[in-house]
């Protein structure tokens, strides 16, 4: 009944092998025997162990053992030398406490995970008799028309069957930084990477604008994000190297005593004056030595006890405690006690791109205007940040050219900027490009609340994929910013470049419209070509003088004879602590490579802006991964440094030892 094929399928036939409606939904029988036949949509863990599990888990350990087997023969000795019980007691004491430990630190570990997957528990809107419902997510099942909208959390695998100016963000399955457009009429090639597939959305992915409807083909373990759950949990776990070490040295030690103890008892029965008898009567020496034999092998066997180092698995115990508890000051939450030295015995990194190198928000850079080049400063959504030309801060407030495109770019955008709930940062409530753009307006001093009452928006034009851009029509009366022949109404529009220019007459110049002329259309397309060639995402800004709202809203009507304001070029800033930690790490002798789903020339700009690309080293994509052998793969990673466009099931195989 589910289909890992639905991208290649026409709608129509989805909707059919999955036997429902995209109008009406399932009904509430149906939708409960698909329940009970695919059960929950929820991603199965791996079976969590017990107390007593994680206990006894504590004692695998060939040293643990050691001293467990040294207690037992100090307790043989201590009974039949009536020397007391003091050395297996304490022996006994640190094997438990080690043991307890070691408990405490991994069960700490455990419980704040299992708090923190909790606090992950959204619901879902389908379709169901007819009707949408709300229902906990882990109730949708195979068949179910799910209702997306902006903010939602996509909760299974979905083939869109209708979108409405969709985008998704992908960036926790695919690391794709900026959100994927969607396009529910597209029928798509069977082998189509996973960040191609413009006709799904896929569990755990977030709507970032837009609207859709999909019907669900997988659900729980089936999804994308369920099979890279399977893929990690079925990896089969590896000894660290201390535990390697450890029990490297309780078997040296273990055999080393066994023989040292053998040969001290040898010497000392060759030694005894009745060991004659031995070789002329032994039966008569066992029998008239037996005292005198036992005391022997007691004293081997206290040296062999003597030879255990019974305070080692505390002292290791204690010492990776400790650095368990400064990784959590750290805010790293580490689950067993051995990775913590695994952590120390790395020598390569491989890291994501999205959120990890980068701060997964998008921000304007890069501002072309007429003839003039201004770069912008901040980090992320801030609203903090300057605007400089050519090294010198200026104030935007002096330049009529950048107050248009700023007011431009913020009221042609529907994304909020709020501070966070701990005041410690910025989000976004909408798309990040749009988002970007209020940000940059923000550090001028404009903001939505003000620049709506002076100029509220009275219509607007959607954008879509064909068209590529957006237009919101706003009484400018009250406008605190003029231009040479200001009307009451003006249209602000936003989109990819080309489009804008060619849709353009005149461009803004001075505070005032100019012609548009072949030598400035070379220009804005050169400044084009260089923002994108430093893999910068670039919009353009244009407006439309009106002396009244048009009855005809039409695109084709509205949409020409343009102002064209300038260029904004955004990307996805690189965090400011990335550049000197992987600079520490290479002085350390740890390589650091990136593994990202987005386009290579992304990556690579990246890379090299924290300076990770290697004299002569490669950039191989998924699809070289695909190409590629096990063998010739092998010979490649020590050379390749970047990792671009790749699925979830590369990233697992590029982690195989």
């Amino acid at each position: 009944m589910t289909l890992e094929d639905a991208h290649a399928r026409p709608i129509d036939q989805v909707i059919a092998l999955l036997e429902t409606d995209i109008e009406h939904g399932l009904s509430t029988s149906v939708a409960q025997a698909r329940f009970d036949q695919y059960g929950a949509n929820e991603l199965r863990e791996a079976p969590r162990p017990g107390l007593l599990a994680m206990l006894w888990a504590q004692f695998d350990d060939f040293v643990v053992w050691m001293l467990i087997v040294a207690a037992g023969i100090s307790a043989l000795v201590g009974y039949y030398q009536s020397e007391g019980y003091t050395d297996t007691i304490a022996i006994i004491a640190i094997v438990i406490l080690n043991a307890v430990m070691g408990l405490i630190q991994e069960r700490r570990a455990e419980n704040a995970l299992r708090a923190l997957q909790k606090m992950a528990a959204p619901d879902a809107r389908v379709v169901r008799d007819g009707r949408i419902k709300t229902i906990p997510s882990r109730e949708v099942v195979p068949g179910d028309i799910v209702v997306l909208e902006t903010g939602n959390y996509v909760p299974a695998d979905v083939r869109l069957v209708e979108t409405v100016n969709l985008k998704i963000e992908e960036a926790s399955l695919t690391g794709e930084s900026v959100p994927v457009a969607k396009h529910a009429d597209m029928v798509l090639d069977e082998r189509a990477e996973l960040g191609d597939r413009a006709n799904m959305a896929f569990m755990s992915t977030v709507v970032a604008y837009g609207r859709g409807r999909g019907v669900v083909v997988q659900t729980g373990m089936s999804t994308q994000i369920g099979r890279i759950a399977e893929m990690i949990q079925t990896y089969e776990e590896e000894e660290t190297p201390l535990q390697r070490r450890l029990n490297q040295l309780g078997r040296v030690l273990g055999y080393a005593t066994l023989v040292v103890c053998g040969i001290v008892f040898g010497i000392s029965v060759v030694r005894d004056t009745a060991v004659g008898q031995l070789l002329v009567a032994p039966m008569t020496y066992l029998a008239n030595s037996q005292e005198h034999l036992l005391e022997l092998f007691m004293v081997a066997v206290s040296l062999a006890i003597a030879a255990v180092p019974e305070g080692l698995p505390a002292v290791v115990t204690i010492t990776l405690a400790l650095g368990m508890q400064r990784m959590i000051e750290r805010h790293a939450l580490i689950r067993r006690l051995p990775a913590v030295e695994t952590l120390g015995s790395a020598t390569t990194i491989c890291s994501d791109k999205t959120g990890t190198l980068t701060q997964n928000e998008m921000m304007v850079v890069q501002v072309e205007l007429a003839g003039r080049t201004l770069l912008v400063d901040g980090e992320g959504y801030a609203p903090v940040g300057r605007f400089n030309r050519n090294g010198q801060h200026i104030n935007p407030q002096d330049d009529v050219d950048l107050q248009m495109l700023l007011q431009a770019g913020l009221l042609a955008s529907d994304a909020v900027l709020s501070e966070t709930d701990d005041g410690r940062g910025w989000d976004i409530a909408g798309d990040p490009t749009e988002g970007a753009l209020v940000a940059l307006a923000a550090k001028a001093g404009y903001h939505r609340s003000q620049l709506e009452a002076e100029q509220p928006r009275v219509a607007e034009i959607p954008f879509d994929s064909e068209r590529k851009r957006m237009t919101t029509i706003h009484d400018a009366r009250k406008a605190r910013v003029s231009f040479d022949g200001q009307t009451p109404y003006i249209a602000y529009v936003k989109g990819a470049p080309d489009i804008i220019v060619g849709l353009s007459n005149r461009y803004h110049d001075a505070g005032a419209p100019a012609p548009m002329t072949d030598d400035i259309r070379s220009r804005i397309a050169r400044a084009n070509e260089q923002m994108a060639n430093q893999a910068l995402r670039v919009l353009a800004v244009a407006y439309k003088p009106l002396d009244e709202v048009p009855e005809d809203l039409s695109p084709e009507a509205m949409e020409r004879d343009l102002v064209f304001l300038g260029l904004v070029g955004m990307r996805d800033p690189v965090r400011p602590e990335v550049g000197p930690a992987i600079e520490k790490a290479r002085r350390a002798g740890i390589r650091t490579i990136m593994i990202t789903g987005d386009y290579k020339d992304t990556a690579v700009a990246v890379a090299r802006e924290l300076h990770l690309l290697r004299q002569g080293s490669r950039v191989l994509t998924g699809q070289d991964l695909n190409q590629l052998s096990d063998d010739q793969l092998t010979e490649l990673a020590d050379e390749a440094d970047v990792y671009a466009r790749v699925s979830p099931e590369h990233r697992c195989g590029s982690l195989k030892p």
